[in-house]
């Protein structure tokens, strides 16, 4: 039998993608600003983390925040009105996902000047965000213990590409059959160097942690 001819379709819009995201960090770098991709499950707590996080670390630090949805400002309004920072909601039009362009145009709309950390909080989605590079200095995701300690399994490009994966609901392990051991191990043959954090952002157990980990992150990144 004659072998099928196999193309890639997808090759050239990554790779277009990626070059957009390379210009993207470095034109952030030059400016001293970091830029933190937030990624997870709808209802994994990413808005709720966030704010736990920000109120940590916005009186050393200037944060501002980037909500992506595929509609609603729901987002961008809590964390405005629990945090008093700046947030800006986008919209990505029913897509999945955010490409390196659709973060710059987000970003054109902040006030950059004199900003240390812009945060986006990807669409909730363990598939497609993963595929697309923002142009962010690092990826994190978070992971609910609802969702089970086996998705580093079912989902590996998601813990592939994150530099971070945050543990949220850890309150509930009791409650569920949720092995943290096993999900480390699982986390850590995607990716050996991914760090690994368990909080409960709703008793704000493990945020300072978490809060360390960025506040160094921003650092290293003005200063090397």
């Amino acid at each position: 039998m004659d072998e099928v001819k196999v193309i890639e379709i997808k090759k050239s819009v990554f790779e277009d993608n990626d070059k957009d995201a390379a210009r993207l960090r470095a034109e952030l770098k030059s400016r001293g600003v970091y830029l933190l991709n937030l990624m997870s499950s709808p209802g994994s707590g990413k808005t709720t983390t966030l704010i736990q996080l920000i109120n940590r670390i916005k009186d050393k630090i200037k944060v501002a925040v980037m909500e992506a949805d595929i509609d609603s400002d729901v987002d961008a309004v809590k964390i405005k009105e629990a945090t008093g920072i700046e947030s800006i909601q986008l919209h990505t039009g029913g897509m999945c996902h955010l490409d390196a362009e659709m973060t710059r145009q987000g970003l054109d709309n902040v006030k950059l000047q004199g900003l240390d950390l812009v945060i986006l909080e990807n669409v909730g989605n363990l598939v497609c965000p993963a595929e697309f590079d923002t142009g962010a200095c690092r990826n994190a995701m978070i992971l609910s213990v609802p969702e089970g300690h086996d998705k580093p399994l079912k989902y590996p490009l998601m813990f592939s590409v994150c530099d971070l994966v945050v543990i949220n609901k850890i309150d509930v392990m009791p409650y569920f059959d949720f092995d943290l051991d096993k999900c480390r191990e699982y986390v850590r043959m995607r990716n050996p160097k991914a760090q690994v954090i368990p909080i409960c952002a709703k008793t704000g157990e493990g945020v300072e942690k978490l809060a360390d980990w960025i506040l160094k992150e921003v650092n290293n990144w003005k200063t090397t």
